[in-house]
């Protein structure tokens, strides 16, 4: 019959604010800024082994979101180097009235024009008409003769500047041209003659073709001698036979000059592509275009 009491006592917690944080965290950040440190020069490790410059690298880890960091792969790292990537890639949806392509030989300008013109042709997006200017090299006119007659597409011959103010003059205002250039310095005195017939004209936009697997201190010298060209856009040629598009772009951030088209292989007109964010990031990491749009 005995009456028991049961207490309870408790003691509130003062008032904490919000951005106040418990007294161990002051310890343990060092820690967690090594940690995180750490986890960065460990992407900026793998992102370098790929030929990528430091300075780009450090850009890529450190805008990669932090809770994605740890355990992260340069495949991972993919659409954080799209977006670093963003200002290399054009924003081209048509053609210029004139479409000029210039760059030292053996890069593929030939048959990036080729491709080109059959990609509109097959697609109807435009018919294009076509203007050999590059008299020097031996059959070059000839190949371009030939995918010309397979188009149908209409092939002006300018052997001289005269000749090519002239195909200009004769060439239909509705249909762009695309003129490929002999692969010679700008310096040269025809090449300079025809890049001021071409200076002379509206509407006129240059590519500088270059080939993916150029190694940095060429393609720095090839960029110099034909900025009397005054190129606007890039095509980046052969990634079929470069490691990685990585050692280069560093270079081509620099000079800020876009990159409006990127050939994957020789086959015409399949290996060409409009170079997007995705796709240069895919290059960059070693991805094959298949993997690029996975």
């Amino acid at each position: 019959g005995a009456r028991f009491v049961e207490i309870t006592a408790a003691a509130e917690r003062p008032d904490v604010s919000d951005d106040r944080q418990p007294q161990d965290s002051a310890a343990a950040a060092p820690r967690r800024i090594a940690a995180e440190e750490s986890t960065v020069a460990s992407l900026v490790a793998q992102l370098q082994a790929t030929g990528l410059d430091a300075t780009l690298a450090h850009a890529v880890a450190s805008a990669h979101p932090r809770n994605r960091r740890r355990g992260a792969t340069v495949h991972s790292l993919r659409n954080t180097l799209a977006g670093q990537l963003a200002p290399l890639a054009a924003d081209d949806k048509g053609y210029a009235p004139v479409e000029v392509f210039v760059g030292p030989p053996g890069v593929g300008k030939t048959t990036t024009i080729a491709k080109i013109a059959s990609q509109a042709r097959a697609t109807g997006s435009a018919r294009l008409g076509l203007v050999a200017a590059d008299g020097f090299r031996v059959g070059a006119v000839e190949q371009l003769r030939v995918y010309a007659d397979v188009l149908g597409t209409p092939l002006a011959v300018a052997r001289t500047a005269g000749e090519l103010e002239q195909a200009l003059a004769n060439a239909s205002p509705r249909r762009p041209v695309l003129v490929d250039t002999a692969g010679r310095s700008p310096q040269d005195e025809i090449s300079r003659e025809m890049l001021q017939v071409l200076a002379g004209c509206t509407g006129v936009r240059t590519h500088l073709v270059l080939a993916a697997d150029t190694p940095v201190p060429t393609a720095r010298r090839v960029l110099d001698r034909f900025q009397d060209a005054h190129p606007s856009r890039l095509v980046i040629t052969k990634l079929d036979e470069a490691e990685s598009l990585a050692p280069i772009v560093g270079l081509l951030r620099d000079r800020q000059i876009p990159i409006s088209y990127l050939g994957t292989g020789q086959n015409v007109p399949e290996d060409l592509e409009r170079a997007t964010p995705p796709a240069l990031a895919a290059w960059v990491a070693g991805d094959s275009h298949r993997g690029a749009t996975a």
